[in-house]
């Protein structure tokens, strides 16, 4: 394969197929890496003798307020890398490098605040998610540590993305694998060895992603990269457009985890007290599951971004549409084969998480009900992803959203004239509709305004 010795090169000299290969198939397995922070978590905590079904309850109730702390993470790390790449693209370094620079100082920012609201709050909001009383010690335990690490979570996440924003995906994948593989060292040896539990769980965690951020901050600062992490004077107009392109990832992040919210407080208002606490555990492996489907799905659409950034910051429409296809061409493979496995094989994923076997038919069936249309998961993140990677947020926005408001009217409204259970057939349902209203609304919309702008411009 051919070396390049710098970011141009490579977009400029490298077919997009081959490109849409060599950035998008090394994130996918850096983000699938990544899911096992979380995952091995879950399937570790589960097998805590006598009280693993409340503590798997316990992170499932937190995980969606950790996911909206790593938000800030890709809204930075996203919105950055692909305003780099746009100046890039333009020829203008001198910029590129500024944006890193004031990236970096956003990440620090915004740790620090994250971190001291959290800890603050963290009864009432840990209540205000769905927490109960037997759940509280549990989810208590474990987001008081895994907040602690906030820094290094959002610093090793928000700055891996500009070395793949670079070309440096092998890089970014091992910093993922690297913490994954500490983690899963440390998980045993903290939550059995050390007699930790939970607590020691999220220690792990906490120890594996400080571990990341050095090996990131190692990477991003070497004099090979073409554009290296300085310190620099913080610009407050570079911080809004980062801002201004990274909030669609943000928003996504948020809004999916209000639903997730809305859904624990849907189960546990028409299941009761004792069912309530089951179902919710379902929609905790439920949710498991989805994280090995959307991370490394992300993981593609965020290491091929580069591409749709540097081909828009230099008007070749052709290589834009091409990645488009190759993108979704190699997300649906991935996606695909997931939901053939989880159709026909369902007791292989929920008896990762699970040794209470009362509980092992209910979760099968719920994830068999959740995934009937996963294909258009492929669809949207293709779609949502690369317009937004070329800053056209205004375009992205109604493709996500839409697909996130016809979930929760699902979520609202089943329940009512059906058994509770049934609630998870709101996946399903927002994958199909979702994504086809994005492939009418990009084929009638967006293309031709994106081909008649790059066009005219040549």
């Amino acid at each position: 394969m051919a070396e390049y010795h710098s970011t141009e090169e490579l977009l400029e000299n490298t077919s997009v197929p081959r490109l849409v290969l060599r950035l998008g198939i090394p994130a996918m397995f850096g983000q699938f890496f990544n899911i096992l922070y979380s995952i091995v978590d879950r399937i570790f905590v589960g097998r805590i003798p006598g009280t693993g079904g409340m503590a798997l309850a316990g992170i499932g109730v937190c995980a969606p307020a950790l996911t909206a702390v790593t938000a800030f993470a890709y809204m930075v790390g996203i919105g950055g890398a692909s305003y780099m790449s746009i100046s890039l693209g333009q020829k203008d370094h001198g910029r590129a490098g500024e944006i890193l620079g004031n990236a970096f100082l956003m990440l620090l920012g915004i740790s620090a605040a994250v971190t001291a609201i959290l800890l603050a709050a963290k009864r009432p909001f840990l209540y205000m998610l769905g927490c109960s009383d037997a759940i509280y010690p549990y989810a208590e335990q474990y987001f008081t540590v895994y907040i602690c690490g906030t820094a290094a979570s959002l610093c090793g996440i928000g700055l891996n993305q500009f070395l793949l924003a670079q070309g440096f995906a092998k890089e970014g994948m091992f910093a993922v694998a690297m913490g994954a593989m500490i983690n899963v060292i440390l998980d045993p040896l903290l939550i059995f060895g050390a007699d930790m539990g939970i607590a020691g769980a999220a220690a792990a965690t906490v120890t594996a992603q400080c571990c990341m951020a050095g090996y990131v901050l190692f990477q991003i600062c070497r004099r090979r990269m073409p554009v290296r992490l300085e310190i620099c004077r913080a610009k407050g107009r570079l911080m809004a457009r980062i801002v201004s392109i990274g909030s669609m990832s943000f928003l996504i992040t948020v809004m999916d985890n209000l639903i997730i919210i809305l859904l624990n407080v849907v189960l546990r208002k028409y299941g009761g007290s004792a069912r309530g606490d089951q179902l919710i555990t379902c929609a905790a492996v439920v949710q498991s599951f989805m994280t090995i489907v959307f991370c490394p799905a992300q993981g593609i659409t965020t290491g091929c971004g580069t591409i749709f950034s540097y081909n828009y910051g230099s008007k070749h429409y052709r290589k834009i549409r091409q990645a488009f296809i190759g993108i979704f061409l190699l997300c649906g493979a991935y996606i695909g084969f997931l939901e053939v496995c989880v159709q026909v094989f369902p007791e292989l994923f929920t008896g990762l998480f699970l040794r209470d076997g009362s509980l092992l038919g209910e979760t099968s069936a719920s994830i068999r009900m959740y995934t009937l249309a996963l294909g258009g998961v492929a669809v949207q993140y293709a779609l949502v992803d690369g317009v937004t990677a070329m800053g056209k947020v205004r375009y992205a926005f109604p493709m996500s959203v839409f697909r996130k408001l016809i979930y929760a009217a699902c979520i609202f409204f089943l329940p009512m004239i059906w058994d509770v259970r049934y609630v998870f057939f709101a996946g399903s349902i927002s994958d199909a509709v979702g994504a086809a209203f994005s492939i009418v609304f990009f084929f009638c919309v967006i293309n031709p305004k994106l081909k008649h702008e790059l066009q005219n411009q040549n």
